[in-house]
């Protein structure tokens, strides 16, 4: 028997310690006095470890809490083992500091200071014990963004003003501001490097700002020909700066197109219209845009427009944007109007801009027609845009529009000048609902404000574009308004549905017309690999007429990026 037991003797010790070792440890910590134990356990710690070494972490975790909430004199006074698993750790937690007031001496801004949200003077700022170490990781994070991301802050000279507010002196390490040395661009090397300059404000010599850089490289977002592939990075050298942005060009070309029919009224067959719209974007890496449009309608009424924009002229903060339209009415007129457009970028979304424009007229029919006549006219105007882009929709790319133009100039005929004035806005947005379901809304018009007007002069609206339900051009007016609504559907990523609802009014003093139209029908839009193709079906009426089947129109449109 006893030989048995000796032969199990050091399996048991060796369970009898592995118990022993593995049991949990337990911890119980107490103050100098009652008050200083409720305290303690207030603020609350860990209770059980597995090893004394989790158990030792936790009395260094607990010591630095004390510090953090004001007990900058507490003190681990002894730790006491009580039997084999309970520890007693014993603190002298002593007297709570709330405050501590900060001597900077000019070390920093006060708009760093009043963006941290304290109270200052003109050398000093208090702080609570329980956020000064977040206060300064942030200001030292400010100063770092600022041109010095190696500076550190040290607290010295820490003195007892009273019983619950101390005070310090804040040194900071020799300061060494850093400015952009060099700017280099991975990815598309060919990036205009005026979008760098006056796009995204970022120069070589300025003052290196991290969190501004990464704010202003996250609007190639905006860009429709650029996007940003990841964060900028940085290189630091003893002497230099170099700043590395990745950037992937994008597609931007687009051509659109849309052919439409309805019946005429008159001869009861179906009549066809349509337009190509071709718009080339940064195919010559300057960010430049140069947009094509040709209409062609069922009242054989012809358009075309060209139009060139040049931002950043010469690397300047100025753009130029120039423009040509030629309108032609059967046998009966043809309009050219030119304009030339200068437009300051104010960031990425605002751009203002003023501009001079021309218009020259002449009347083709060989008897005369009191209402068409040759004329000649010049306007000075101003221009605003504010455009909004949400980039993660690829259907709808832009979420709020604004434009608005207005102008002012003369008009020459038969030897009669007259003054004028324009005006011409252009503006929708899109409320998205959920991920399924948007609401759309648009508003355009223009008006023409003068002692007298002439048919040639006058814009024209309807159509796709415009009021749907009725022919393209169809309709003229010294003054319109249109509004044009949508409630869309997502049936998935790629395919949406929406209905029609739109409404109009217009005056033409000409013919001592005013009414309202209306237009009502539905569509859809499928984006696949060729584009975006889009389907709508619509009837137009007047205010006092009824709907027919007969008068709607279908509009076939499709929208290819290359």
């Amino acid at each position: 028997m006893s030989k048995q037991f000796s032969i199990y003797k050091p399996l048991l010790f060796f369970l009898f310690f592995a118990q022993l070792y593995s049991q949990n440890l337990e911890l119980k910590v107490i103050g100098g006095n009652e008050i200083e134990s409720k305290v303690i356990d207030s603020i609350g710690y860990e209770n059980y470890f597995k090893d004394f070494n989790s158990l030792n972490k936790e009395i260094d975790s607990l010591a630095k809490r004390f510090l953090t909430i004001g007990y900058i004199n507490s003190k681990l006074i002894e730790l006491k083992r009580q039997n084999d698993s309970l520890f007693q750790a014993k603190f002298n937690l002593k007297n709570r500091f709330k405050s501590i007031t900060i001597y900077h001496n000019g070390l920093v801004d006060k708009d760093i200071l009043k963006l941290s949200g304290l109270k200052s003077e003109d050398n000093s700022f208090t702080v609570s014990i329980s956020k000064l170490e977040q206060t300064l990781e942030f200001i030292n994070s400010e100063i770092a963004n600022r041109g010095n991301p190696f500076s550190t802050l040290q607290l010295k000279d820490i003195v007892q003003e009273n019983d619950t507010n101390l005070s310090a002196s804040l040194e900071l390490s020799k300061p060494i501001e850093r400015s952009i040395d060099k700017i280099i661009i991975k990815g598309y090397e060919k990036f205009p490097k005026a979008f760098v300059q006056r796009y995204m404000k970022i120069k070589i010599g300025q003052r290196f700002n991290l969190a501004r850089i990464k704010e202003k490289t996250s609007e190639l977002s905006d860009l429709r020909f650029a996007s940003q592939i990841k964060d900028p990075e940085v290189l630091f050298t003893k002497d230099s700066t170099i700043l590395y942005m990745y950037i992937e060009k994008t597609k931007s070309n687009t051509f659109d197109g849309f052919l439409g029919f309805g019946t005429n009224e008159d001869t009861n067959k179906i009549e066809f219209d349509g337009y190509l719209n071709l718009s080339l974007t940064n195919n010559l890496n300057y960010g430049e845009t140069l947009q094509l449009l040709y209409k062609s309608d069922e009242n054989d009424q012809q358009t075309f427009d060209g139009n060139i924009t040049m931002p950043y002229l010469f690397s300047s903060p100025l753009g130029v944007e120039v423009n040509l339209n030629i309108f032609r009415k059967d046998s009966t007129f043809v309009t050219a109007r030119q304009s030339a457009k200068l437009n300051y970028q104010i960031n990425s979304n605002h751009q203002i801009g003023i501009g001079l424009s021309g218009v020259n007229s002449s009347n083709l029919l060989e008897t005369e027609v009191p209402t068409i006549n040759d004329f000649n006219s010049s306007y000075y105007f101003t221009n605003y845009v504010y455009t909004k882009r949400q980039n993660y929709d690829f259907l709808f790319p832009v979420n709020f529009l604004f434009d608005v133009t207005a102008g002012f100039g003369n008009r020459t005929f038969d030897d009669i000048n007259e003054d004028q004035t324009k005006f011409a806005l252009n503006t929708f947005k899109i409320f998205n609902l959920n991920d399924q379901n948007s609401f759309y809304i648009r508003g355009s018009g223009q008006l023409i404000d003068s002692d007298s007007f002439l048919e040639n002069e006058l814009p024209r609206f309807g159509g796709i574009n415009s009021i749907r339900g009725f022919e393209e051009n169809s309709l003229i007016g010294n003054l319109f308004g249109v509004i044009n609504t949508e409630y869309r559907y997502r049936l998935n990523r790629d395919i949406y549905v929406h209905s029609v609802i739109d409404a109009a009014y217009f005056e033409n003093k000409i013919s001592d017309q005013k009414g309202k139209l209306f237009g009502f029908g539905f569509g859809f839009g499928l984006l696949s690999k060729a584009g975006l193709f889009r389907f709508n079906y619509t009837s137009g009426k007047t205010e006092n007429q009824r709907f027919k089947l007969s008068d709607s129109k279908v509009h076939l449109s499709l929208t290819a990026i290359f």
